[in-house]
């Protein structure tokens, strides 16, 4: 295999790029001078050192040290702490913070799980959230933020089958979210209208 296919091989790994896109993306690095490489190699490389992972809500963020434990949400103890929004990835958490509905925490599953899937606690974080409920004792509704699909509702399910006999209120996004799409597409007043029309 040549450096292209190689690369190219790598670009197919990102989520929802194809193998058409991966060799654009490495033919694209070639028309590109030197510097560019560079610049981007280093901010490769330094996107493992500069970010760090929250203890909390288990999303990414830039740290300002290496010892900074929470990210600036879970340290903001003006947020409303008797809800707690879970959402698939980190990529759906800046969508609904910019969307400015929410005051709540969140937490960050990591992912779905299919409909198939044989062993659930694997593919999502549900240990760690487990351990963020039990830790946090005013928590009062927890808000699955799922995707408006299969996945993302089994997911919802799963997690309250795994929850259902805690004193904790359930509650899901309205659907003023299109079946299919996924929340980091949804624009934020969307987002907004489905945080506030909530099924319980």
């Amino acid at each position: 295999m040549n450096a292209i296919d190689r690369l190219a091989e790598l670009f197919k790994n990102f989520p929802g790029i194809g193998p058409r896109q991966a060799k654009r993306f490495v033919y694209y690095l070639l028309s590109r001078d030197g510097n560019y490489s560079d610049e981007l190699i280093k901010a490769i490389q330094n996107l493992k050192q500069e970010i760090a992972q929250c203890n909390e809500c288990q999303r990414h963020f830039p740290s300002t040290n290496s010892g900074q434990a929470l990210c600036s949400i879970c340290s903001d103890d003006t947020r409303d702490s008797s809800m707690l929004m879970v959402v698939p990835r980190d990529i759906d958490l800046e969508a609904v913070e910019k969307s400015g509905s929410y005051k709540g925490y969140y937490f960050v599953l990591g992912g779905v799980v299919p409909i198939l899937e044989k062993e659930p606690e694997k593919r999502i974080r549900i240990k760690e959230l487990e351990s963020r409920i039990k830790k946090n004792k005013n928590i009062k509704e927890i808000i699955l933020a799922m995707n408006a699909n299969q996945d993302g509702e089994h997911t919802a399910e799963f997690i309250k089958q795994k929850y259902q006999g805690l004193p904790l209120i359930f509650s899901a996004l309205g659907r003023g979210l299109s079946t299919g799409i996924e929340l980091e597409y949804a624009d934020p007043e969307t987002l907004k209208n489905a945080f506030l029309h909530r099924t319980k």
